[in-house]
């Protein structure tokens, strides 16, 4: 398995994500590791968020990193490196998907995200929070993978619209359409969430 430095602090360089990423196609055997290390954190939320499972989300974020090492040299710069990088690790867990047709329902990740729109409950209770967690990551394993993907970009990891379309390879339109059918499954499944929330604070 191919490793890059996953594990380490970032290392300080002042060269740009474009020059980083150029280094790399022209043999610097460092550039890819400190382009990697620099963005990390947000590949694996969205890889963890987008899978549902620490080691699917592990293993895809492992196929992306080699893909884009393989890869680099196609990368035209009508993007951000960032935005390809992000649609590198979201194809990844996509294709991961598509060839895993039954989905283990996994608790979400503690650390704050915008998930209190899909009606996650008060931190006063970290029993029913956690609960309340593991009922939204189920129901987001019962929509299609592309609204799934739309939905984790925009409404948990905080993306517009627009930079979610540059990820995703699609037009505005599509992720507008993905998004709202796929809140739209999500209501029934998740409104006994709203029921307990609106008992609770009356």
């Amino acid at each position: 398995m191919i490793q890059f430095d996953e594990g380490r602090p970032p290392v300080t360089d002042e060269r740009t994500d474009p020059e980083l990423l150029r280094a790399h196609v022209d043999g610097d055997p460092d550039a890819f590791s400190i382009l990697v290390a620099r963005h990390r954190d947000r590949l694996w939320a969205v890889a963890l968020r987008t899978m549902r499972n620490p080691e699917e989300a592990a293993d895809a974020l492992q196929e992306a990193y080699i893909s884009a090492f393989r890869r680099a040299h196609t990368f035209r710069g009508d993007a951000k490196v960032t935005t390809w990088l992000h649609r590198v690790v979201v194809n990844a867990c996509l294709d991961r998907i598509r060839h895993n047709k039954v989905r283990r329902a996994e608790p979400l990740p503690e650390d704050p995200d915008r998930s209190a729109e899909l009606s996650v409950a008060d931190e006063s209770d970290q029993l029913e929070v956690k609960e309340r967690r593991a009922d939204v990551a189920a129901a987001l394993n019962q929509i299609n993978a592309d609204q799934r993907a739309a939905l984790v970009l925009v409404d948990m990891e905080g993306y517009s619209v627009e930079e979610a379309a540059q990820i995703l390879g699609c037009a505005v339109g599509t992720i507008k359409s993905r998004c709202s059918r796929g809140r739209a499954k999500l209501v029934p499944l998740l409104v006994h969430l709203r029921e307990s929330t609106t008992s609770t604070s009356r």
